[in-house]
């Protein structure tokens, strides 16, 4: 709470009353029910916003092949073997199995990073339903989930599993990371938390899986993108980015007491040089996400803490979505 109150200063009446300090595993099981009407399936357009409009498209299930036998009128003609079917005189075809299920493997920040709001909900809140709304949907598609969930103090790791006892056991580690935040020492900061974060998911040793990064990216530096390329060589990546309307602009509202977590300082935040330098280092952070996912091709799906997460996730990985994104073509300009 102590985070909440100092960000609290910064934008008299920035915080609504009632706003989400932190979340429950009751309420990250109810979110059952709105795990629907989005998508992780193969061919899926995202859109960026950060790194402009483009169509990313995620690999499916990998094949398994099955038999060789010979052609039967009504078969899909781009299975034939054509080697097989000159060495054998007679058309032949190969037959694929898709694979059963695929493993997905959500990260999830709760570091005192997170742990910070103006509206609606804190950022490990609204990461917390993110992640909870992808479990649940992964898993009604039949797919494994598990998870590293990363706060100050370390990390925890959930190996894939299937259906609903898969589910809960990711959901229960999120929440006991969340409900961490608000005890004493929860504010210490650790930005290496983020790599580590990256090397456990390697370590996992998935293969044509699907791994979700939920966080607000605190932390990222040099060796991020030599992590991120080791996981995207045998997988997909999808950055879930949560951040707060306020940490776009520094409000002018006077002198304010800022907080790291672990030291204050008061400035005047109506000076135009300090707001200056605030909106450009931001440009240029975002910048360097924005470089990052085009250069590793991976998706990066903005969500904001003002705003319903269900909301967010039809928007961006939704049907409707995906037909506007695939008739507005890729590379326009944002």
């Amino acid at each position: 709470m102590a985070m909440m109150r100092e960000k609290a200063r910064i934008g008299a009446g920035a915080t609504e009353a009632g706003a989400r300090a932190f979340v429950t595993l009751d309420e990250l099981l109810r979110l059952k029910h709105r795990a629907s009407g989005f998508s992780f399936l193969p061919r899926q357009p995202v859109h960026s916003l950060l790194a402009g409009r483009h169509a990313s498209r995620l690999r499916g299930r990998g094949l398994n092949f099955e038999e060789l036998r010979h052609y039967v009128e009504g078969d899909d003609t781009r299975t034939i073997d054509w080697l097989a079917t000159a060495r054998l005189g007679s058309p032949h075809v190969r037959v694929y199995s898709e694979e059963r299920d695929r493993p997905v493997l959500l990260l999830v920040d709760q570091r005192s990073t997170m742990f910070f709001g103006s509206r609606r909900a804190m950022k490990s809140v609204a990461a917390a339903d993110a992640a909870a709304l992808a479990a649940w949907r992964v898993a009604s598609l039949g797919d494994r989930v598990g998870a590293v969930v990363f706060g100050d103090d370390g990390l925890t790791s959930v190996k894939p599993q299937a259906r609903d006892a898969g589910v809960v056991r990711v959901l229960t580690e999120v929440a006991r990371r969340n409900a961490a935040l608000g005890k004493p020492g929860a504010t210490k900061q650790s930005a290496a938390r983020l790599n580590e974060a990256l090397v456990a998911a390697a370590r996992m040793s998935l293969h044509d899986g699907l791994v979700c990064l939920i966080s607000d990216a605190a932390g990222e530096d040099a060796e991020t993108p030599r992590l991120i390329t080791k996981i995207c060589a045998h997988n997909d990546l999808i950055a879930v980015f949560v951040h707060d309307p306020l940490e776009q602009d520094l409000p002018d509202i006077g002198r304010a007491t800022f907080s790291s977590g672990t030291a204050q300082i008061e400035l005047d935040a109506s000076a135009t040089s300090l707001r200056q330098r605030f909106s450009a280092e931001r440009r240029q952070w975002r910048a360097r996400l924005a470089d990052l996912s085009r250069d590793r091709a991976i998706p990066i799906l903005p969500i904001a803490t003002d705003r319903d997460a269900a909301v967010q996730l039809r928007e961006l990985l939704g049907r409707r979505q995906a037909r506007r994104l695939a008739g507005a073509g890729t590379g326009a300009a944002s």
